[in-house]
């Protein structure tokens, strides 16, 4: 049980621009309190979600012996969405600016939720951009759905719980941890790797998400079959 949640946390938490948020703030005027903030919204929804989707899961009787194959089909699901998600990551471009009537140039491009929030840097909307990056995934609810549907003790469900949500958000609490270690040297690792993630992005998330896909879908048929 432990092994397979973590595999799927870790393939999850690979979400760079969870990192980009994370660098960006770490280089605001008040970069340890805005990061920790971050930090917290990220923990706070998913204990949340992971919470509901556990007591949903065992409540559905998913744990027991008589819903093997329903257990398993749900992984094979979790899988195939993963998957179609994957091959979606890798076709979407970027839409084009249309041209404004009677001008040459482009229309204004309104920015998104996070990008608003993060225009100006501050503990309370990292907090809430922290909720909004970390939200539910398939590949989270697939990591819980291992635990939910393993017969394991209560110590060793929370257990494996705790495990999930530090994983989950590594992207927000690593980069925390090396600023307070080495501020200035972490500072300038974030910068580089947030140039090699925003080059390499889609190449990095369709790879992590085909990769979940491919194995909650090899589960789940050998789990049915």
């Amino acid at each position: 049980m432990f092994e397979q949640a973590a595999v799927l946390a870790v393939l999850g938490a690979i979400y760079p621009p969870a990192l980009v948020v994370a660098a960006l703030y770490l280089a605001s005027a008040r970069p340890g309190r805005t990061a920790a903030f971050y930090l917290a919204g990220g923990f706070l929804i998913v204990t949340m979600v992971g919470t509901i989707a556990l007591v949903a899961i065992r409540a559905g009787g998913l744990s027991l012996p008589s819903h093997h194959q329903t257990r398993y089909g749900l992984r094979l699901g979790l899988g195939v969405l993963a998957c179609a998600a994957a091959v979606l990551i890798w076709r979407h471009k970027p839409r084009r600016r249309e041209p404004a009537a009677g001008s040459g140039s482009g229309k204004p491009k309104k920015p998104g939720l996070v990008q608003r929030l993060t225009a100006d840097p501050k503990p309370m909307t990292a907090f809430i951009v922290g909720i909004v990056m970390f939200g539910p995934s398939i590949t989270f609810i697939a990591a819980v759905q291992v635990v939910a549907s393993a017969k394991a003790d209560r110590e060793a469900t929370v257990g494996a719980m705790a495990m999930i949500v530090v994983l989950t958000v590594a992207f927000a609490w690593l980069p925390l941890v090396a600023y307070l270690v080495a501020p200035g040297r972490a500072t300038r690792a974030l910068k580089a790797f947030e140039g090699w993630l925003r080059k390499h992005r889609k190449k990095v998330m369709t790879g992590a998400v085909g990769l979940i896909g491919v194995l909650l879908v090899a589960q789940g048929i050998s789990g049915l079959v």
